[in-house]
């Protein structure tokens, strides 16, 4: 099945186990048809960010300095509980988390694809 456009009109349940009613889908044979489906949304619906605000597609990439120096560049974001953190590969191919905070994040750049961290709030020595 190609892709379709469609609307959700209602959600229930929790961020775990959502459940939602999709416009047309109206029994068992109808969730059967789309089960396994991809759910998108286009950037255009989601509107304008506010300053500080950014879509994890925009970070995955992004290059990793800790002022002149290259970390790596960001493989994920991790969306947790108390703070979203991202996974930073470093050349090495090791992984270092970083969460974003003030304390950890000098500044993101998404037009210049750079994303500054304190290395040494993180026990980063350069």
């Amino acid at each position: 099945m190609g892709p379709t456009q469609t609307r959700i009109v209602a959600r229930a349940g929790t961020g775990e186990r959502p459940v939602i009613g999709i416009e047309g889908i109206v029994d068992r044979a109808g969730v059967g048809s789309i089960r396994g489906a991809e759910i998108t949304v286009g950037r255009v619906a989601l509107g304008e960010l506010e300053a500080g605000e950014y879509l994890v597609d925009d970070l995955i990439g992004l290059a990793v300095t800790d002022g002149e120096r290259s970390v790596g560049s960001v493989i994920d974001v991790m969306l947790l509980p108390a703070v979203d953190v991202l996974e930073v590969r470093r050349p090495d191919g090791t992984s270092l988390l970083v969460p974003l905070i003030r304390d950890a994040v000098r500044s993101i750049d998404v037009e210049q694809r750079r994303i500054d961290i304190v290395g040494q709030f993180l026990g980063e020595v350069s």
